[in-house]
């Protein structure tokens, strides 16, 4: 019989060190929110996958909709032979993706990939190469993207220096005494010492950060970097592949910055746990490269875009956008009253069900990266599993299913305070 103890031992001898773990437990089976390992234990999940899973663990519809495409068609390379469900999937992000203008869309199959396409689109549609990317930002691990990414350890580290042409832009965060007119003069003085506006093809940002500690872009910033763009005719692309598919109450998080991004990245929860990503945006944008010049051997397999199919259906008949807005409340409303018990919470944070916890140190200042790490373990080990985050590994965050039920929501939320009783 499997244990996790036996599992982690074959893990460690036939499995690089360089794949992480957060947690050494093995999943057997999932349903919901609930997922129970090879040993039969249950865990709460509020980690969603890593923001996978808005649609919970095997959700029927996508279920049913994947089993049903299994027993027509699994692959043929969309260059080779066509099929509807990319296209008629293409057909339903063009009328999801913000932006008053005709779209196209291109599938694939990771963030990271759908980023760096995002950044070809570019490049080829301006004739520029330089790209501005912002601190605390993550967009992926291959080598173009974690140029993009602003953290060296881990993702980074001993790689030696990444591609060039990429420039750090401030990300606006008050908390940690970054203003918006910091962060636009952070852009200004890269294209006074650094690059030419002329030399920049697009500017890359998370709406919400993910990695960096679901830090909200404020919308006066968004506005102000999309009259920057404008101004200067670079592309303003914004990576949704964590926020997207209606983590922060609507189905993109550039829906409520009050403008929109000419190319847009999705993956993660799009497709309710089959690997899905891709580029929407601006036809006239997507049509600049030239055929053969996008694409890839699985990108738009057919069993993730029927998936991808069935997750904006249950989005519309289950309400999950409004039902986004009630998770991040009563959780948001629970940490609040944590935080009033415990001062090491600087700041809850929620955008929709994007919501994270930051810890500091007794002066307030300090990050309490050791506490959070204690808090991620001690919750896995009362049956909830949390992921912490940041620059300085000081953020909790939360990612739970949509689907979750009212009551493993406060259930979740009665081990959290648990562990700060228990740790702070």
């Amino acid at each position: 019989m499997n244990t996790n103890q036996s599992l982690q031992q074959r893990r460690m001898a036939a499995i690089p060190r360089g794949v992480g773990q957060i947690h050494q437990i093995y999943a057997e089976r999932a349903e919901n929110a609930t997922v129970w390992d090879v040993e039969g234990r249950e865990y709460l999940d509020f980690a969603g996958g890593i923001a996978v899973l808005n649609t919970g663990h095997l959700h029927p519809k996508i279920m049913a909709a994947v089993q049903e495409q299994m027993a027509k068609l699994t692959h043929t390379c969309f260059h080779v032979f066509g099929y509807e469900p990319y296209v008629a999937l293409a057909e339903k992000i063009n009328g999801l993706v913000p932006g008053n203008f005709e779209k196209k869309t291109l599938l694939v199959t990771t963030g990271a990939e759908a980023v760096e396409n995002a950044i070809k689109i570019a490049r080829a549609a301006t004739g520029r190469t330089g790209v501005i990317a912002f601190t605390g930002a993550y967009h992926g691990r291959t080598h173009y993207t974690l140029s993009l990414t602003g953290k060296v350890v881990p993702y980074a580290a001993g790689m030696g220096l990444m591609p060039g042409g990429i420039f750090r832009a401030q990300y606006p965060n008050a908390l940690h005494g970054v203003s918006v007119d910091d962060a636009i003069a952070s852009i200004e003085r890269i294209f006074k010492n650094d690059a030419q506006p002329r030399d920049i093809a697009a500017i890359i940002l998370e709406p919400v950060q993910g990695e960096g500690g679901f830090n909200p872009a404020p919308k006066d910033f968004m506005q102000r970097l999309r009259a920057l763009c404008d101004e200067h005719g670079i592309v303003l692309i914004a990576d949704e592949v964590q926020t997207g598919a209606g983590r922060t109450g609507t189905f993109f998080a550039m829906e409520q910055m009050g403008v929109a991004a000419d190319l847009t990245t999705f993956a993660k929860s799009i497709a309710g746990g089959f690997p899905l990503a891709g580029v929407a945006g601006k036809a006239e944008l997507m049509d600049a490269v030239a055929p053969g010049g996008l694409g890839g051997t699985y990108a738009g397999n057919p069993l993730s875009c029927v998936a991808g199919l069935a997750v904006i259906e249950a989005f519309e008949q289950e309400n999950l956008l409004d039902r986004a807005k009630a998770v991040g409340e009563m959780l948001g409303a629970g940490l609040r009253q944590i935080g009033e018990k415990h001062s090491c919470v600087g700041d809850v944070r929620t955008l929709g069900a994007m919501v994270a916890v930051e810890l500091f140190e007794a002066d307030g200042q300090t990050p309490a990266a050791e506490l959070t790490a204690k808090i991620v373990a001690k919750a896995r080990d009362k049956g909830l599993i949390l992921l912490s985050c940041g620059t300085y590994y000081n953020v909790l965050r939360i990612l739970v299913p949509l689907t979750v039920s009212d009551a493993d929501l406060q259930r979740g939320l009665s081990i959290i305070a648990e562990c700060f009783d228990e740790l702070a």
